[in-house]
């Protein structure tokens, strides 16, 4: 379904707040997004845009808009989300009856200096049609309406606001953008457990009394699954792909997987009883699961290669870092 905007200029003399809203006229139903995974994400997530925000930040809203506007025709760079965002959208190909996801941009820009990042979405051959253009103001709000299990953003204040709200989102850290194209195309993307894809129960016994108190904890706890974390939702949908993915391998021996999930965390038995004893309530699964007992992660995202890696805490992801994606969940006592 292609779904048409205009945009114009009112000027009034008090502010007034606008809202368009447009649909193909002859279409017979509505889009249903709510069938969808949906990840939201922000131009600044999706497109290198330093160089233009360097702009804003050092000369203001109008010379950025002369910017964009002068270089509309250019192809913005690839930002750090941009190889998982294009594998993700690549699903649809495989499931052409489905078309289980959805990737929506949520953006500061106006519609005007938006007109760029849309023109580099076409370059790139990014199936992106949806859109929030906010004008300066955070898009955070708008994740819920758009049925998004994720939002991706480069703005650490969005993230922080959505987080507040209850909303599943991340910072896209600063990294080497990697777009192998070279590969199989399948989609790797891994997850911390605690605070991310579990609430911060557990991470709350090991802060305030320690790790034996931890261990103790988590023992005697461990036929009681936690409560889910942000993430959790997304982590079951994205096992409800692989369910389609279960169904198609059983037509088609010759069927290469798309969806390749990871927990990797830094607990070790028997703390590692509660984390199953988690996922199988909530019936989902990873294909891997790794227990570190405090190993630097690094020496697992090395060999898996994630695409995307959640962690709820900053200091282990730059640890981590080696040109691998990563996206810091600021959620629960970690990040107070």
């Amino acid at each position: 379904m292609s779904m048409a905007r205009g945009f114009g200029c009112l000027c009034l003399s008090k502010p007034v707040r606008l809202l368009a809203l447009s649909a193909a006229e002859d279409s017979p139903m509505t889009f249903p997004i709510e069938d969808k995974l949906v990840i939201a994400v922000s131009s600044s997530a999706l497109f290198d845009l330093s160089i233009p925000d360097k702009v804003f930040r050092e000369e203001g809203p109008a010379a950025y808009k002369a910017f964009q506007e002068e270089h509309i025709d250019e192809v913005l760079g690839k930002g750090v989300a941009f190889p998982f965002v294009k594998r993700f959208l690549s699903i649809n190909k495989y499931f052409p009856e489905e078309l289980p996801v959805e990737v929506v941009l949520l953006s500061r820009n106006s519609p005007t200096t938006g007109r760029r990042v849309f023109r580099s979405i076409k370059e790139y051959d990014l199936d992106i049609s949806r859109a929030a253009f906010v004008t300066g103001k955070s898009p955070y709000a708008y994740v819920a309406a758009f049925n998004a299990s994720l939002f991706l953003s480069a703005n650490d204040d969005d993230v922080h606001q959505a987080i507040q709200a209850n909303l599943p989102a991340g910072i896209v850290l600063p990294s080497a953008v990697i777009d192998d194209d070279d590969d199989d195309g399948e989609l790797r993307l891994a997850f911390d457990f605690d605070g991310v894809i579990a609430d911060d129960e557990a991470e709350t016994v090991y802060k305030q009394q320690g790790l034996p108190e931890f261990q103790q904890h988590e023992t005697i706890k461990s036929h009681i699954p936690h409560n889910p974390g942000l993430l959790a939702p997304l982590f079951k949908k994205l096992s409800g792909l692989q369910k389609l993915e279960d169904q198609r391998e059983a037509e088609d021996i010759h069927y290469q997987r798309l969806i390749r999930t990871a927990i990797i965390t830094a607990r070790s038995a028997p703390a590692h009883e509660r984390v199953i004893t988690s996922l199988e309530a909530w019936g989902i699964m990873p294909n891997e699961t790794f227990f570190l007992g405090g190993m630097d992660k690094k020496h697992i995202l090395s060999v898996f290669k994630p695409h995307m890696f959640f962690d709820d805490q900053r200091q282990h992801l730059q640890a981590s870092s080696d040109n691998i994606p990563m996206v810091h969940i600021p959620f629960g006592i970690a990040n107070r």
